[in-house]
């Protein structure tokens, strides 16, 4: 099956593990393994840059007259969660996910943060492989063929506040994990977001990322009422 998955990415690996490792979700690799380490959130973390940085690159180059906010927001809306959710279903990736039975149960398949996640990982995976050509063939295929260049399609809270904030000089936000609760395959994160060490916001969301996005939107209202 996971032959299918490398024909639908258009990039044969060398090392499959590597793609293996992508497809493990941090819910099955503690119940098999009982250790996140060995789950995919280590190549998310390095796919979210590699992704990033690809993408950033592009639009210097394809739209030199564009200001560093536009091309700010351009970028945020390519990479955000519904936009690789949507990649994520056109590789069908959620049936090759490797999940636990608390997440396969509790619809993980189809959870658009899981799918994010996991193209961000299959990401890491083709550029720990085959370099950064095998990395850009992948986001050339699958994110760069759906530039926003009128309208955006989603909100990013947390790079609007970082604009906003960034008007004046020597601010600094944070955001912080406050709690979570619930079952594995159903979370619920609980983040507060800081600015100068003021507590200024606070969200709620099914991750944390969502929860972030929650944070910093309550954060723009209660401190940009205007904007």
């Amino acid at each position: 099956m996971i032959n299918e998955l490398e024909k639908a990415i258009g990039y044969q690996f060398r090392n499959i593990t590597l793609l293996q490792n992508a497809l493990s979700h941090s819910s099955y690799a503690n119940e098999r393994w009982h250790d996140s380490l060995k789950s995919n959130e280590r190549l998310e973390f390095l796919g979210d840059s590699v992704l990033g940085m690809l993408v950033a690159e592009h639009l210097f180059r394809t739209f030199p007259d564009r200001p560093e906010g536009e091309l700010t927001r351009m970028r945020a809306d390519m990479v955000c969660e519904k936009t690789l959710a949507k990649v994520a279903n056109r590789l069908d990736l959620g049936r090759h996910l490797m999940l636990g039975k608390g997440e396969e149960s509790g619809g993980g398949r189809n959870r658009d943060s899981i799918l994010a996640d996991a193209v961000e990982s299959v990401l890491a995976a083709c550029y720990l492989d085959g370099g950064m050509d095998a990395a850009l063939q992948f986001v050339q295929k699958f994110i760069l063929v759906n530039v926003p260049v009128t309208k955006l399609h989603n909100a990013d809270y947390k790079t609007a506040l970082q604009e906003l904030v960034q008007q004046k000089k020597n601010q600094t936000i944070a955001y912080r994990l406050v709690g979570e609760s619930g079952p594995d395959h159903d979370k619920e994160f609980r983040v507060e977001v800081t600015l100068n060490g003021e507590t200024v916001g606070f969200g709620i969301g099914s991750s944390k990322k969502r929860a972030e996005q929650a944070a910093a939107q309550a954060a723009i209202e209660r401190l940009y009422p205007n904007n």
